[in-house]
């Protein structure tokens, strides 16, 4: 039987892509967005990460229309990139206050179904940079490593409640961020990979499958690099 998956921040890329595959998987699949609605073919329900309510709301919703959230995967993300000289108080919190608070926020809700039914799945998606950096995005490579952390000292706190937590970290992958780069920045992008090219969604969205999937039932606190050899040593 399927379980019921929630992907949050599901409206495109990574997020969408990773709805689609824990369909074919068989689960029972929601996914929130905050502006842009996903494609009709899938359950879709609003949630602004950032607001605690909204985060509530959206869980109850999904939790009317399906059943009880046994698999969640944090997808959503944003990007304020500047240098450090540049970037301002704003600039650095909101990209916290999204990409790792609003984790928070939601692992907070999921866990408490998880707990009582004792199984459950948290998947973070991080990135490559969260492993070596990069120019100019020092608050969006803060957000990111601050999953891992965050889903280690999950692991620990609720592992013996048959709750994994586990973290996928994509390098550069083709998605409509990815897009708006010019050739010379992708090409840049494709040089430091070491297979030569971007990742597919689908591929990130493979790695996720596995590890929200009872064959992964005892991993937990990993960090799964999906970025084609460009962060080995990190």
């Amino acid at each position: 039987m399927g379980r019921t998956a929630l992907v949050v921040g599901g409206a495109r890329g990574i997020g969408l892509a990773t709805a689609h595959e824990l369909v074919k998987d068989g689960h029972r699949v929601a996914v929130t967005y905050r502006d842009s609605a996903p494609p009709p073919d899938i359950f879709a329900v609003r949630c602004d990460v950032a607001d605690t309510a909204s985060v509530d709301e959206a869980f109850a919703r999904v939790e009317r229309e399906l059943s009880a959230v046994e698999i969640v995967v944090v997808a959503a993300g944003v990007t304020r990139d500047k240098l450090l000289m540049r970037m301002n108080d704003e600039d650095f919190a909101d990209v916290l206050d999204t990409n790792l608070t609003g984790a928070f926020r939601v692992a907070k809700r999921a866990s408490r179904a998880m707990v009582r039914a004792r199984w459950g799945r948290l998947i973070f998606i991080s990135s490559a940079v969260a492993l070596r950096g990069e120019a100019g995005q020092a608050n969006y490579a803060a957000s990111k490593a601050g999953l891992i952390g965050f889903a280690r000292s999950l692991t620990r706190e609720l592992g013996s409640r048959n709750i994994t937590a586990n973290v996928v970290a994509p390098g550069y992958t083709e998605t409509d961020m990815t897009a708006s780069l010019t050739e010379d920045q992708r090409e840049h992008m494709r040089s430091q990979v070491p297979l030569g090219r971007a990742a597919q969604p689908e591929e990130i969205a493979a790695a996720v499958s596995y590890v929200a999937s009872d064959r992964a039932g005892y991993v937990s606190g990993a960090i799964i690099p999906v970025d084609g050899g460009a962060g080995m040593g990190h």
